[in-house]
């Protein structure tokens, strides 16, 4: 046998053996959600992200060494009324045709102790971008793992509610992203 070659197999076959630490995991689409909550006249009111996709390299020995990206389609917000989803489309709000995407992608992922990590990044939406910090939880349920999270963000920042909608006692200034995301390896 070839040296070279058995030295190429041999290294693969030890690079098989090792355990898998850190991967880009898939998402599962039908078990994830991305929702905004917030309040209207003092109401809360929830609005889903019908189609957003998540990027995670994750190392759960190492969790600092992980990232994470999410790119989400404002036009698959969906309030439960077709009238309200084509209002929030127009420009006064998401401005759909001219921002298609929202998206985050983390600066840092840090332990926090207790399956939770201190996630930093940049989110952007309407063409704003802000710096964001926020706790997240992982936990494992059978093969698949979990990432939950709360970002608390001003509306306002991004410019959603331009014009009349300025006025925060209608629409609240104050809007949490909530999502969960379901991944497989």
């Amino acid at each position: 046998m070839n040296v070279n070659l058995f030295r190429c197999t041999a290294v693969l076959a030890l690079a098989a053996s090792l355990p898998v630490l850190a991967a880009q995991l898939k998402t599962d689409p039908a078990k994830s959600t991305v929702s905004a909550v917030f309040k209207q006249m003092n109401v809360p009111v929830e609005g889903k992200f019908k189609r957003f996709n998540a990027q995670i390299d994750y190392n759960s020995a190492k969790p600092e060494t992980s990232k994470a990206s999410m790119e989400i389609d404002v036009a698959s917000f969906d309030l439960g009324d077709a009238e309200f989803n084509r209002e929030a489309q127009k420009k006064d709000w998401f401005n759909g045709t001219q921002f298609p995407k929202a998206s985050f992608v983390s600066s840092a992922l840090k332990p926090a102790g207790g399956g939770r990590l201190d996630v930093s990044g940049k989110l952007t939406i309407k063409g704003k971008s802000a710096d964001v910090a926020f706790p997240l939880t992982v936990k494992q349920e059978g093969p698949a793992q979990i990432f939950e999270g709360t970002l608390p963000i001003k509306r306002l920042a991004f410019n959603i509610g331009e014009g009349e909608w300025k006025d925060t006692s209608m629409v609240a200034d104050e809007v949490l992203i909530k999502f969960r995301v379901v991944t497989t390896q």
